[in-house]
């Protein structure tokens, strides 16, 4: 399987660094910011905008992690490592690696739709532009137009050597 790097390493730390500054901008006037990242890359990504935030902001920041089935979201809750009270009343970003079909970030949304949340922005590295569900990015590093067929992955295995494909 070949693989076509579209992403290096200074790529994506510049992308992050933008969409650090754009959550910035929409979200100045609040107190308190929950980045949630979903397990895995989206995770990782989360983890980077959180400490690219907390250099350039005055905001109260939480760091969260949201656990949930990919392939069949609808088997089970979504799993948090924090508590509730974390976001009741509070900004949430939402924050995934990838943007394909748009079904994680939906079954990740649902989680917090029924509480009173101030705000719900959904970010993302790279959006397929494949949705199947009525869900887009309010932040995207990389739109990038592919093929069903195509696969885009994210590799954050190996600090300072990040990259992404296209497989």
């Amino acid at each position: 399987m070949s693989k076509t790097q579209i992403l290096n390493t200074l790529q994506i730390s510049q992308k992050l660094n933008r969409l650090a500054y754009e959550v910035y901008e929409n979200n100045f006037n609040a107190k308190e910011l929950l980045v949630v990242g979903i397990e895995g890359n989206g995770y990782k990504v989360a983890e980077l905008i959180h400490d690219r935030l907390k250099n350039i902001s005055k905001l109260k920041l939480h760091l969260g992690k949201i656990s949930l089935n990919k392939d069949k979201p609808w088997e089970g809750e979504p799993v948090i490592n924090f508590s509730e009270k974390l976001f009741v009343n509070k900004n949430v970003l939402l924050v995934d690696d990838v943007l394909n079909s748009g079904k994680t970030l939906m079954y990740a949304v649902k989680l917090f739709l029924d509480k009173p949340v101030t705000k719900i922005s959904t970010l993302v590295l790279v959006d397929r532009s494949h949705h199947r569900f009525p869900v887009k990015a309010d932040f995207v590093g990389l739109s990038l137009s592919t093929t069903l067929q195509e696969h885009i992955v994210a590799d954050f295995s190996k600090k300072n050597k990040e990259a992404v494909y296209l497989t």
